[in-house]
C-alpha cells in the first residue's frame, strides 16, 4: 500500500487503484510519464511526400495555413480478437474505438491485481468515445460480395455498446454507462463513476475514455481565432500557448471507495476527493 495514504481519513474518498493508457508516442503510462518528464513531444512533422501519400491534394497541403503536422499512434493494427472471443471479421467491423477501450480496460484492471472472475463484488464501466468515420472506411474496403449485417453496424460502432461491450467480455456486474459530452467526456465519466461507488451502486469502477480517428498522416487547415495551433506546437499552462492539436490515445482507472482500497490493501496511486458537473 503506498504510505502516504495510509493516516486518511476515509470519508468520501475514491481511490485510484490501477490504470492503463496509451498515447502518441507513448505504448504505455511509464513512457507517457517519462515523455512528460523528459519534455519529450510526441507531435511530429509530415513532409509533402507523406501528405500525397495519404490523399492531401497538393493545393491544400501547399496553403501557407496547411499545418503540417500529427501526433501518430502506433500499434492500432494490432488486436488480440481471439482473445477477447471474437473473429477475425468481428474485429476487422468494429471501431478501432470500441477495440482500444477493451483492451486498455483489461490492461486497467490487470494493473489493479483485481481479477474479474474472481472479484466477488459488483463493477461498473463509464467511458466515453469520439464520433468515428470507421464505418465509411470499412463500407469502401468490403471485396466483392461481402456484407455488414444491421446488428454489426450497431454493435460495432454505437458509443451506447462503448462500456457494455467491456462488460459483457469482462463479465462485469456492475451498471455501464457510456458518456458523450465532447472533450469532457472523460472527466465527465469519472464523476459518474465516482458517484456511483459513494452510492454503493457499485464497488469498484472502471473509468476513461478513448479518442481515434482514422487517418494519421494528415495535418490541418489553421483558422486564426479557433482553438487549434497555428504551428503544430502544443503548450499548455504557458503564456505562449495558442492552440491544440488532436490527437489519439485511450485512458482508464480503476476506481473504489477509500475505505475499502485500504481495508483491501489495494496499491493506492492517487484520492479523489470530489468532483462536480456544469454547463
Amino acid at each position: 500500500m503506498t504510505t502516504e495514504f495510509t493516516d486518511l481519513p476515509a470519508g468520501d474518498g475514491v481511490a485510484i487503484v490501477g490504470m492503463a493508457g496509451r498515447f502518441p508516442g507513448a505504448g504505455d503510462l511509464a513512457e507517457f510519464w517519462s515523455n512528460l518528464r523528459d519534455g519529450v513531444e510526441s507531435i511530429l512533422p509530415l513532409s509533402d511526400e507523406e501528405l500525397a501519400a495519404a490523399g492531401v491534394p497538393a493545393e491544400v497541403y501547399g496553403s501557407p495555413h496547411y499545418v503540417k503536422a500529427v501526433p501518430r499512434f502506433e500499434g492500432m493494427g494490432l488486436f488480440d480478437a481471439e482473445f477477447f472471443g471474437y473473429t477475425a471479421r468481428e474485429a476487422k467491423i468494429m471501431d478501432p474505438q470500441h477495440r482500444l477501450f477493451l483492451e486498455t480496460a483489461w490492461q486497467a484492471l490487470e494493473h489493479s491485481g483485481h481479477d474479474a472472475a474472481r472479484y466477488e463484488g459488483s463493477v461498473g464501466v463509464f467511458g466515453g468515445a469520439s464520433t468515428t468515420a470507421y464505418l465509411g472506411n470499412i463500407l469502401s474496403n468490403l471485396e466483392q460480395g461481402e456484407a455488414i449485417k444491421g446488428e454489426n453496424v450497431g454493435l460495432g460502432f454505437e458509443l451506447a455498446f462503448l462500456t457494455s461491450r467491456v462488460s459483457y467480455k469482462l463479465d462485469l456486474r456492475g451498471p455501464s454507462f457510456p458518456v458523450q459530452t465532447a472533450c469532457s467526456s472523460s472527466l465527465v465519466a469519472l464523476h459518474s463513476a465516482c458517484q456511483s461507488l459513494l452510492n454503493y451502486e457499485c464497488d469498484m469502477a472502471l473509468s476513461g475514455a478513448v479518442s481515434y480517428k482514422v487517418q494519421e498522416n494528415t495535418g490541418y487547415p489553421y483558422q486564426e481565432g479557433a482553438f487549434l495551433s497555428p504551428d503544430g506546437h502544443v503548450r499548455p499552462f504557458d503564456a505562449d500557448a495558442r492552440g491544440t492539436v488532436f490527437g489519439n490515445g485511450v485512458g482508464v482507472v480503476v476506481l473504489k471507495r477509500l475505505e475499502d482500497a485500504l481495508a483491501d490493501g489495494d496499491t493506492i496511486h492517487a484520492v479523489i476527493r470530489g468532483s462536480a458537473v456544469n454547463n
